[in-house]
């Protein structure tokens, strides 16, 4: 179904859980090929159960299927990364030293750091 990705490398760390949303792994797909390099994803799918998601006032993208931290190595990585997930329409993009976050919160694109 998706050229790069097997749909078990976004189960949650905590629970094996797994509701990735579809039309999220077509874009994170798309957004492989363009960058052209491999992708690591850190963290997928996360249970509202998991550790990262009890302390929060509400949920993340995380638990909706529609958000993944991508592993990156330098500067160059980091910034192919950031270029082509605003080109494929990711509206969240959170910038760290050694992973990139994108999502699908809404319409108007955010961007941060950690």
């Amino acid at each position: 179904m998706f050229r790069y990705f097997k749909r078990e490398e976004f189960d949650c760390k905590e629970t094996g859980e797994n509701e990735m949303s579809d039309r999220f792994l077509s874009l994170l797909d798309d957004l492989r090929h363009r960058c052209a390099f491999p992708f690591v994803i850190n963290s997928g799918f996360r249970s509202v159960k998991h550790s990262k998601e009890v302390v929060k006032d509400e949920p993340g993208m995380h638990t909706k299927g529609e958000a993944a931290d991508i592993r990156v190595s330098g500067g160059r990585q980091r910034y192919l990364l950031v270029e082509n997930a605003m080109e494929c329409g990711f509206t969240g993009i959170g910038v760290g030293k050694t992973f990139i976050h994108v999502d699908l919160r809404g319409n108007q694109l955010m961007m941060w750091g950690y």
